[in-house]
């Protein structure tokens, strides 16, 4: 299985659509965005996609409920509160904005995950920590580094890759 992944998308309209067809193009089977999406207007830009979306509250996240409502409407993005477990086809990912840092340390640390994907930082990257595969995507919105990147993740070769936007 393919998983896109997302984070810190921060309202940029144009680098989401761009975000959108990459990941549409790539034909991924599942999208994880962790958090930071900021105003609710980026969720119908997100409904675009033609794969399901699971993300998570981030620290910017402004009007959640309308969030909610939003992703509600479009039927294929859900967020699931700050914390979510997924089932990647019996891989196990947790999704986590990442800046409770002593959450997101504990996540990697507990070798109960096969992979634990955060954003927060805005920089890209991706390493082990034991078992555990870690995904840092970096920010969508490019914003504070000047590169627009996401991830890619396979679950069977248990590898990520960072892909410019």
């Amino acid at each position: 299985m393919i998983l896109g992944i997302l984070s810190d998308t921060h309202d940029h309209l144009p680098l989401v659509r761009t975000a959108v067809r990459f990941m549409n193009a790539e034909g991924v089977d599942l999208v994880l965005h962790a958090g930071d999406f900021v105003s609710p207007f980026v969720i119908p830009e997100l409904a675009n996609l033609s794969m399901p979306v699971v993300g998570v509250f981030g620290n910017n996240d402004g009007d959640r409920a309308l969030l909610l409502a939003k992703c509600a409407a479009a039927g294929n993005v859900e967020i699931r509160g700050y914390f979510a477990e997924i089932d990647a086809d019996g891989f196990s990912v947790a999704l986590s904005h990442g800046h409770e840092t002593a959450l997101l340390g504990a996540l990697v640390r507990s070798n109960a995950f096969d992979a634990v994907v955060h954003g927060h930082t805005h920089e890209a990257g991706s390493y082990t920590a034991g078992e555990t595969l870690v995904v840092n995507p970096g920010e969508a919105c490019g914003y504070l580094t000047g590169h627009a990147t996401a991830a890619l993740l396979d679950t069977v070769a248990r590898t990520a890759r960072i892909v410019h936007l």
